[in-house]
């Protein structure tokens, strides 16, 4: 599909932007990790060209730039986040965040609701829940003991352990493989290329307790806010799966809550139809207010 491209400046580095023509309110297409803009790539056929749309990597990831010594954290991306909206001037916004672009959306959202026109929520998380598991690579590298042990030896043998990880760990993300043996290649090569997103796959696992945490304090905010909610899962998700849609259903008294069946975490690959329905018929401010 055609597609802008553009950089966005934040201080000295560059934020890489994809913007598609559409109409406003625009979607906003978050990632998580490890992965950047190309998890939407199937979906966004079904956002446009009816919506604006625009997908970015946040800064250590896909083609934005990775600064070495940089502070990868989930803040961090919140303040990305900020940077397009405001530069594109952005307006009314739907975001969608997904894995753990969940915790920096949220919070954006909690702190701009003004600017919220939805936000839909796809396999992602914010605070601590009874049932949310983190997948077994990201326990490893984000957990403090083990972590320090896990790092190095990532590094040996032309980091060939790190990528049969990242090859295992992804791959069960994604349900059919077709879709997988297409996708997982591409959010890869990330990994090997030089400057590499492995310091900020590190460094954000690092902060992933910490922000976990830290929304586990706020959590109580999320009974207050009042623009349209959608919590759309893939209920076949071992790690944040559908208790934790559940969970949230809870925290946003107001949202709806969609569980697909089959579907794993990548639910937009999975079910990507499906899903841009489920965004495009998403409520509005502005529709609730005509």
């Amino acid at each position: 599909m055609n597609f802008i491209e553009q950089f966005v400046q934040r201080d000295q580095h560059r934020i890489y932007v994809r913007e598609y023509v559409g109409e406003e309110p625009t979607i906003i297409l978050l990632h998580g990790f490890p992965d950047n803009l190309h998890l939407h790539d199937r979906l966004i056929p079904y956002l446009s060209p009816s919506r604006r749309v625009v997908t970015f990597d946040f800064l250590g990831w896909g083609s934005s730039d990775k600064p070495l010594g940089y502070p990868y954290t989930a803040k961090n991306q919140e303040v990305d986040l900020d940077t397009v909206i405001k530069q594109l001037k952005l307006g009314q916004v739907v975001l969608v965040a997904h894995d753990a672009s969940g915790p920096p959306v949220i919070d954006w959202a909690l702190n701009h609701p003004d600017q919220v026109a939805a936000l839909v929520l796809l396999n992602t998380y914010y605070c601590e829940m009874p049932t949310l598991r983190p997948p077994e690579a990201i326990w490893l590298f984000s957990t403090p003991l083990v972590r320090s042990v896990a790092r190095p030896i990532s590094r040996m043998f032309d980091h060939l352990i790190f990528r049969r990880m990242y090859w295992w760990q992804v791959g069960k993300f994604f349900r059919d493989t077709e879709v997988r043996n297409e996708f997982v290649p591409l959010l890869y090569q990330q990994f090997d290329a030089i400057p590499s997103a492995r310091p900020a796959f590190f460094s954000l696992n690092e902060d992933l307790l910490p922000t976990v945490r830290s929304g586990s304090r706020t959590a109580f905010k999320l009974k207050e806010f009042r623009r349209p909610v959608r919590i759309v899962f893939g209920d076949a998700d071992p790690y944040l799966n559908k208790g934790v849609a559940q969970k949230f259903h809870e925290l946003f008294p107001a949202s709806d809550l969609f569980l697909l069946p089959g579907a794993r975490h990548f639910v937009q690959m999975d079910e990507p139809e499906e899903v841009g329905r489920l965004i495009l018929s998403t409520p509005t401010t502005e529709s609730k207010s005509t």
